[in-house]
């Protein structure tokens, strides 16, 4: 998986990535941002509030959420 994506482009996350966090394990640096936790399986879509980068949610979504 390529961690290099633009603002348009989006990272897609299944069931086994979860829970979700930016920076992920293979985009962690010494001088990143705070690690966040995202709620991409409710939301289905999520952009991370420091870098940007946006997420997918690839699998079935939770029940009570559209």
């Amino acid at each position: 998986m390529s961690t290099n994506v633009t603002a348009n482009q989006a990272i897609e996350i299944s069931a086994a990535d979860l829970p979700l966090y930016c920076p992920r394990e293979e985009q962690t640096v010494w001088n990143g941002h705070p690690r966040v936790a995202l709620a991409v399986e409710k939301l289905g879509v999520v952009r991370c509030p420091y870098c940007s980068t946006l997420y997918r949610y690839t699998g079935p979504m939770q029940p009570g959420h559209h």
